[in-house]
């Protein structure tokens, strides 16, 4: 009996042993990886394995890193997703960064294919009149269908509804134009199924879980949660996508090329180019891209425009009468009424900047060894260069947290541009779609409010209040939309 409790004893021992040795191999090996790199920027102490993951809260984390700032300085780090993150205003230069990133796509890849990718792109939506006029009646038209579709919803007491899905509905078209070579009606109830996965995805985002697989992968893709449904609701639309470029390939004539999937069919010929990312697979990846990009943003910035135009009805009546003024109702708005119409562009770009929409920007990663004001930066370092610190800078706006049209009018209440203007950030990765959304915006905006005047739902009080998840977007909320 004492022999046997004597074995058992020293097998627990052996066990314990193992076990103890293996923990500190983990937490040594985490500490060999993860420490502090020479004249790296200050930060907090970041705890073994998750780092600083719980310091971090999803839903505001743009509100922290403001705070962290107060605390560490402008230029401070974090160790997130798996890595350590530095953190800088948006004013630092972005061209000092590239990114590393492995992934293909037109957002993430580097390199070759990067510049491969991202100059066809611009060469070929330029050729489908981004950044031209010829591209204006096709929006125009779209802001019709979307005046239509609003009108539709006053009944007899002009009922109250969420402008949100038909907003997305609108401003998808016309990427889906450039890129499918067509448009979804508003009653498309598969390409509806597809839009509210692309909500799912943006606004999941913000769930504590999802920052967790970001961190560990290799464990969380084998467990439940709300990382599991994002990747479902991604294969989703990846294989919408996939099915519309089959569509493509099957009906294909170089003769003719009618969108963006046809031109990257004609540039990959017949034999597929994986280095610079001319094949089947990253064309679905760069559609998906080009989707993505050209649809959640300006849909969530008009979204913000119009609950902005009920918090201040004030400023809905003064764009009302620059546009009766310019406009008048007889025909619709032009991108030329723009130079012309200095109060309504100006309420555009402050919308712009309060709404804030991607106030993380896209994190990008150091290609080489750097210096950030005094700090040394090693090569491989996540770089997040946030846009809410300058669109919200107390230097740089006379009353950064207001809502307040004239940042944006000289004295003359003429319109002037701002150096801290940021929203597409800038660098050699400026938004891709800088000027459609600058366009859409425009014709967009003034062609409901020429349409339209706006206020809330008996009873119900507006609210400036978000959720923030890949983007920052607003609650949702009702609107009622009066003919003028």
């Amino acid at each position: 009996m004492q022999t046997t409790l004597s074995t058992l004893s020293s097998e627990w021992m052996d066990g314990s042993t193992i076990l103890i040795f293996l923990f500190i191999f983990i937490f040594l090996a985490d500490y060999l990886k993860n420490r502090r790199p020479f004249n790296f920027p200050p930060g907090p102490w970041a705890l073994p394995l998750i780092g600083d993951v719980h310091r971090v809260h999803p839903s505001r984390i743009h509100s922290q890193l403001a705070e962290f700032a107060e605390k560490y300085g402008n230029i401070f780090s974090l160790r997130l997703f798996g890595g350590r993150i530095v953190r800088s205003t948006g004013g630092e230069k972005t061209e000092r960064y590239g990114s590393c990133w492995e992934q293909r796509s037109l957002a993430l890849s580097n390199g070759n294919p990067w510049k491969q990718q991202r100059r066809f792109a611009l060469h070929t939506l330029r050729n489908f009149g981004i950044g031209k006029k010829s591209l204006e009646p096709s929006i125009q038209q779209e802001s019709h269908y979307l005046a239509e579709a609003f009108a539709h919803h006053k009944g007899r007491n002009w009922e109250p509804f969420n402008a949100k899905t038909l907003i997305h509905n609108a401003v998808s078209n016309i990427i889906c134009c450039l890129v499918f070579g067509e448009r979804f009606e508003y009653t498309d109830k598969q390409y509806h199924a597809i839009l509210k996965s692309f909500d799912n995805i943006m606004q999941l985002q913000g769930h504590f879980m999802v920052q967790v697989y970001n961190s560990f992968s290799w464990l969380m893709k084998w467990l439940p949660g709300t990382h599991q449904r994002i990747i479902n609701e991604i294969k989703t639309v990846m294989d919408f996508v996939d099915m519309k470029v089959q569509e493509h390939k099957r009906n294909f004539d170089p003769s003719s090329l009618r969108d963006y999937i046809d031109c990257f069919l004609a540039e990959m010929g017949e034999k597929e180019d994986k280095e610079s990312g001319f094949d089947m697979e990253n064309l679905s990846v760069c559609t998906l891209d080009l989707l993505t990009a050209g649809t959640v943003t300006t849909t969530t910035t008009l979204h913000w425009g119009l609950l902005y135009m009920i918090y201040y009805p004030h400023i809905q009546e003064k764009v009302h009468a620059e546009i009766s003024a310019v406009i008048g109702s007889s025909r619709d708005p032009s991108i030329t009424d723009r130079e012309n119409m200095p109060y309504t562009n100006a309420v555009i770009h402050e919308i712009q900047r309060m709404a804030n929409i991607i106030p993380l920007n896209v994190v990008r990663v150091a290609s080489k060894d750097t210096m950030v004001g005094n700090y040394t930066i090693p090569k491989g370092t996540i770089i997040m260069a946030t846009l809410d610190s300058v669109l919200n800078d107390e230097s740089m706006w006379e009353t950064p947290h207001t809502f307040n049209p004239q940042h944006f009018l000289d004295q003359d209440g003429k319109f002037r541009k701002r150096e801290a203007f940021l929203p597409f950030s800038a660098g050699k990765r400026v938004c891709l779609g800088e000027q459609l959304a600058r366009m859409e915006l425009f014709l967009f905006f003034t062609s409901l409010l020429q349409r339209f005047s706006f206020s809330m739902a008996d009873g119900e009080q507006p609210s400036l209040d978000f959720q923030l998840g890949a983007l920052r977007c607003p609650k949702p909320y009702r609107l009622r939309a009066m003919v003028r």
